[in-house]
């Protein structure tokens, strides 16, 4: 095995995509989801490197929600110390929201639901093809916080992904979310198919057909962000850094 990833959920769904590519490249995962009670680690050195997913919780609500005041303060100490990061969606989110970035909804109050297109930035055009699709299921964005790099651009949420330092990524939409697990939320959650800017069910259907293209770009990102450099040793960072948690009041 060439390490540990750290998997992080806020519910009990748990994907299938982002964990089997991380096992094929040879990493064992670990399963923690904060609001079922779990802790996140306090030791990290052992991890090769972190991935919060979405959920329904906002990055807003660690002044309510201690768990998700415990994942702000742990992801600022994480990133700050090294540790290879990506967050997707509300793991996005909550990365720009430990930065000290807004997370907000649109001021239109469009939800961003189905397949979109995505735009790569200046800093994102060896990261993201100019035809990709990609898919989304949010009500809130993240601004790209001080020291961040812009890689990736919407239409409804301009913001969709972020670099911070070498090794801790930033995304708005879903690549790990598959035309099953759609098919779920459709089920569980139609009413938000009424929102503003949430596309039918029929329409993202159709956009199944940019699933494979999709799937194909997160098995390369994930070689990119692997490839990134790893959590220093304790010793380095006691010498380099000291931790710090810079969340906006």
């Amino acid at each position: 095995m060439r390490g540990t990833i750290l998997l992080v959920t806020h519910g009990a769904w748990r994907e299938s995509r982002v964990a089997p590519m991380l096992q094929a490249k040879g990493y064992a995962v670990e399963w923690r989801c904060p609001a079922r009670g779990d802790r996140l680690p306090d030791e990290t050195d052992t991890y090769a490197g972190a991935v919060v997913f979405g959920g329904a919780q906002s990055a807003n609500d660690g002044p309510t929600t201690p768990y998700i005041q415990h994942e702000l303060e742990w992801i600022a100490d994480f990133v700050g110390e090294g540790g290879r990061y990506l967050g997707i969606c509300l793991g996005g989110q909550l990365l720009a929201r430990a930065l000290g970035a807004r997370v907000s909804r649109h001021p239109q109050g469009v939800n961003e639901i189905g397949y979109f297109p995505l735009r790569p930035a200046p800093a994102g055009q060896a990261l993201f093809p100019a035809d990709l699709h990609v898919y989304h299921w949010h009500q809130e964005g993240f601004e790209v916080p001080a020291g961040g790099e812009l890689l990736a651009c919407g239409d409804a949420f301009p913001n969709q992904a972020f670099r911070y330092g070498d090794a801790a990524y930033g995304l708005q939409f879903h690549p790990e979310v598959r035309p099953t697990d759609i098919r779920a939320w459709f089920a569980t959650s139609a009413d938000q198919l009424t929102r503003p800017g949430a596309q039918s069910r029929e329409m993202q259907e159709t956009g199944f057909r940019h699933d494979a293209a999709l799937s194909a770009w997160l098995d390369s990102f994930l070689d990119h962000w692997l490839a990134c450099n790893a959590l220093r040793s304790n010793a380095s960072r006691r010498a380099d850094t000291t931790a710090s948690r810079p969340i906006a009041p």
